[in-house]
């Protein structure tokens, strides 16, 4: 989960004119400890760090790059256009990493035929023909939960290999898929759990 923080802020770094850069110059500007980001970039790349000037950027970058996929051009589609799923297919920046949404899918007869961002939303009872057709290995599931397993067995269906599940709600798979849950009230509990410690103990005990 940190590699994307890092080839963001190694961008940065290069679009600045930065050439070469230090885990410990990139661990101070991210919050982290050095040792960490040592171990992460020796583990994803093959560019050795100069003592004296640190890591060249490019062979970096691109090493990191490699890793995340960013260069496979990976097509999804998004099941369930509500607020969240429109501003998933509105979202301008998966692009960075090799992800191409291509099209939504939805129940709601006021939705099916429009388009969100250029992308054309269909009814949902075609999900498994169209993504069958179009062989999309990814699936995001922006639907209401009761639904969401519906959909994710049509899109194994359909040859799925990755779900991205933002529903709230357990889903069940064959072996193989993948499943990368999202749930933002987890991610609230995390941080509230960190800023009440933060709060007893201080920032830096915390």
């Amino acid at each position: 989960q940190r590699m994307p923080l890092y080839l963001e802020h190694l961008k940065k770094l290069r679009a600045d004119g930065s050439s070469h850069v230090s885990a410990a110059f990139l661990a101070g500007e991210l919050g982290l400890h050095p040792v960490q980001v040592r171990k992460d970039l020796a583990a994803v790349s093959k560019v050795d760090g100069n003592p004296r000037i640190g890591f060249a950027l490019e062979g970096l970058i691109e090493d990191m790059e490699e890793f995340l996929g960013c260069k496979n051009a990976h097509e999804a589609v998004v099941a369930g256009v509500g607020n969240l799923g429109r501003a998933l297919l509105s979202y301008k920046n998966f692009d960075r990493y090799g992800l191409s949404i291509i099209a939504g899918f939805d129940s709601d007869p006021a939705v099916i035929g429009t388009t969100v961002h250029g992308k054309e939303i269909f009814d949902v009872s075609r999900l498994t023909e169209l993504c069958g057709r179009f062989t999309v290995h990814i699936g995001i599931i922006t639907a209401p939960a009761q639904y969401a397993q519906d959909v994710c067995d049509q899109l194994v269906a359909a040859g799925c290999k990755a779900i991205w599940n933002f529903a709230h709600v357990h889903l069940y798979v064959p072996e193989g898929t993948l499943v990368q849950n999202e749930d933002m009230a987890v991610s609230f509990a995390l941080l509230s759990n960190r800023l009440a410690k933060t709060m007893r103990t201080g920032p830096e005990e915390a």
